[in-house]
């Protein structure tokens, strides 16, 4: 009622009133570069280079996606990522869960020393050129595990899932032992159900985190027919007049698309299936974070 009496008075409105504003033009300022991006890709070239800014095309063309999706390239490099992503997450998330719920048993053996070991791994790291030697030494050179498994755990991750995990009752466990259920049977019929919010967190986290990672596959992926669309758009922001058509395939009527028109195109392409993801998991997002993070 406090709160509700303040917020009636002449001064808790100006403060409202003040919030609102400050809040939509932090948002405008945020969603203006996005805009300017989906505009440029289906501008000119002459557009691009006459006009600083823009959220709306005066020419609209579609020369530069028709170039991106005429491509075996770019269209084997989306699946690539796509592919990569999915078991990716899977295999992230099953790793992270299977970790993090005996970590949060406190009957089990040498606990603490494992959790020690996964907080130094926070602090320090064996860096790039070890790591290197590591993938290589398994095999995993020019191979799509290697974009995987080297980061297949996120201790930050790791112990919030474990958090969580804490904060389940025991009760539920005990009930479950009582009817006969194993260790195995808690895990997959109770506590991975009681989950859902933290799972659909981390299962974004992961997903963003590996779909836009480009930096392990120009490590470890040599072959080019391999590489993530990541890689692909990095190398056309490099080269402003990347060739990603096969030009035998394109005949004598292909004609070269605008360079800043194609790099805008394939960031919004690249960007694209993330953005459709990210609203069916949104409304699992704060609350899975809140869930595994207040409880010590």
């Amino acid at each position: 009622m406090a709160n509700l009496k303040m917020h009636n008075t002449r001064g808790g409105r100006i403060f409202d009133a003040f919030n609102v504003v400050i809040l939509a033009i932090i948002g405008i300022i945020m969603i203006l570069p996005f805009l300017y991006i989906i505009a440029g890709s289906f501008a000119t070239e002459a557009e691009l280079t006459s006009r600083n800014f823009f959220i709306w095309p005066e020419t609209f063309t579609l020369t530069a996606y028709k170039y991106i999706f005429s491509t075996a390239t770019f269209s084997r490099s989306i699946l690539v990522s796509i592919g990569v992503t999915l078991v990716g997450t899977l295999v992230c998330l099953f790793f992270t869960f299977t970790m993090a719920y005996p970590l949060s048993r406190k009957n089990l053996l040498g606990r603490n020393l494992f959790m020690n070991m996964i907080v130094f791994s926070m602090l320090f790291s064996g860096g790039m050129i070890p790591t290197y030697i590591v993938v290589k030494s398994l095999g995993l050179l020019d191979s799509y595990w290697s974009l995987i498994l080297p980061g297949a755990i996120n201790p930050f991750n790791l112990i919030i899932v474990k958090t969580f995990f804490q904060g389940i009752p025991n009760e539920l466990e005990e009930a479950a032992k009582i009817d006969g259920c194993t260790e195995m049977g808690i895990f997959w019929r109770i506590i991975l159900p009681l989950s859902k919010p933290v799972l659909a967190t981390f299962a974004l986290f992961y997903a963003v985190g590996i779909w836009n990672d480009f930096f392990h596959a120009l490590l470890y992926i040599s072959d080019n027919t391999k590489w993530p669309v990541q890689v692909l758009l990095q190398q056309i922001i490099i080269l402003s007049q990347g060739n990603l058509a096969d030009t035998a395939s394109q005949g004598a009527s292909y004609v070269e698309p605008p360079a800043q028109s194609l790099k805008l195109a394939v960031v919004v392409v690249a960007t694209l299936p993330i953005l459709i993801v990210y609203p069916f998991l949104q409304k699992h997002f704060a609350k899975g974070m809140l869930l595994g993070s207040v409880k010590g």
